[in-house]
């Protein structure tokens, strides 16, 4: 077995195993490596295991140096899930240690395994996270039913406001709902070109849904399709859609429409413990499922603490709540490009 590094003649490979390992999700594509580098200008590093010209394991890196934020390298930025995926414990191991030795190399602070479950290594974590997953009926109204009583009279006030959803081609109208939204939360927003990449790259496997109110959109979201699953990634609405109940009719024809195309699994996200969207997402009958990412810790002493609810970046956010949409849309990108 040799462990090696991606190179263009080996993509399709990659991909295959990916579609294939039962513990491989979307992030694991091949996709995110030309997202990561064209979008944000990082460097990275895709490993994988070769077992008789066979690709048994893969682990996806993207090496962030960042002034204010510290340099890491992570399974993998911008993505909720990474950490190897292989079809034995061994070249689990060997593709982590060749990790650990590439961290050492470069010098970074600490490798970050972005892992879904716990791998009993004994490197640092923190339970910091959550995901919500949760099996679909094949019928959406068995699905509706399934959702709380109190959560199932928002969805049914957005119906009854006349909302209605269209599938967007473009991501204009979702780049106006989603800046607004994460303004408002006090967090840096991403650049129109790094939705526009994910578009390009994933095609129809990346799907923007907007809700509009008489003509007007009032809440947008892009999700991703792997397999059976979809995932509502990025998605944000405007003032508006908080009283017509936007977010929440939003959600569920997300729902409803990626049932109608045999999706058995609605996959909610990461939320931080104790938040405004681990609230949100309770409220829809989704149960918390830890999310044990695993440091190594190479010149840092103490496992990272870059998220919002670090009280160093309180004043920060307070800050960026306050500051004019052009100019958060003007000065967002270039700090977000070094929160991956």
């Amino acid at each position: 077995m040799e462990i090696k590094q991606l190179d263009e003649s080996r993509k399709s490979d990659w991909d295959t195993f990916v579609n294939n390992c039962a513990e491989a999700t979307f992030f694991h594509l091949t996709g995110w490596r030309d997202v990561v580098e064209r979008a944000f200008g990082h460097k990275t590093h895709y490993l994988f295991a070769e077992d008789e010209g066979r690709i048994v394991g893969v682990l996806p890196l993207g090496h962030i140096r960042s002034l204010l934020f510290g340099n890491a390298l992570i399974s993998s930025p911008f993505c909720v899930y990474g950490g190897v995926v292989a079809e034995s414990d061994s070249v689990r191991v060997a593709l982590e240690e060749e990790a650990c030795r590439l961290a050492r190399e470069l010098g970074v602070d600490y490798l970050e395994l972005r892992n879904m479950k716990s791998r009993g290594s004994g490197r640092p974590s923190k339970s910091l996270y959550v995901t919500f997953r949760k099996a679909l009926d094949p019928d959406p109204e068995k699905n509706l039913a399934a959702v709380p009583r109190k959560q199932r009279a928002m969805i049914r006030k957005g119906i009854a406001a006349g909302l209605h959803s269209v599938i967007d081609s473009g991501i204009d109208r979702f780049f106006a709902a989603y800046s607004e939204s994460v303004r408002n939360l006090g967090t840096p927003v991403f650049s129109k070109r790094y939705f526009a990449i994910l578009k390009e790259v994933f095609g129809d496997a990346c799907e923007i849904l907007s809700v509009e109110h008489h003509g007007r959109v009032i809440a947008s979201v892009m999700s991703f399709y792997f397999r059976d699953e979809v995932l509502p990634y990025y998605g944000g609405g405007t003032e508006q859609a908080r009283d017509l109940k936007g977010n929440d009719f939003m959600y569920w024809e997300v729902m409803r429409r990626a049932t109608e195309k045999g999706v058995r699994v609605f996959d909610y996200g990461r939320s931080k413990v104790g938040t405004g969207s681990y609230r949100f997402k309770t409220h829809w009958g989704f149960e918390p499922q830890p999310l044990p990412y695993e440091y190594e810790l190479v010149k840092a002493k103490t496992v990272p603490e870059v998220n919002p609810l670090n009280p160093k970046y309180r004043y920060f956010i307070a800050a960026w709540q306050r500051l004019p949409l052009p100019v958060s849309n003007l000065v967002g990108p270039w700090i977000s490009r070094s929160l991956g």
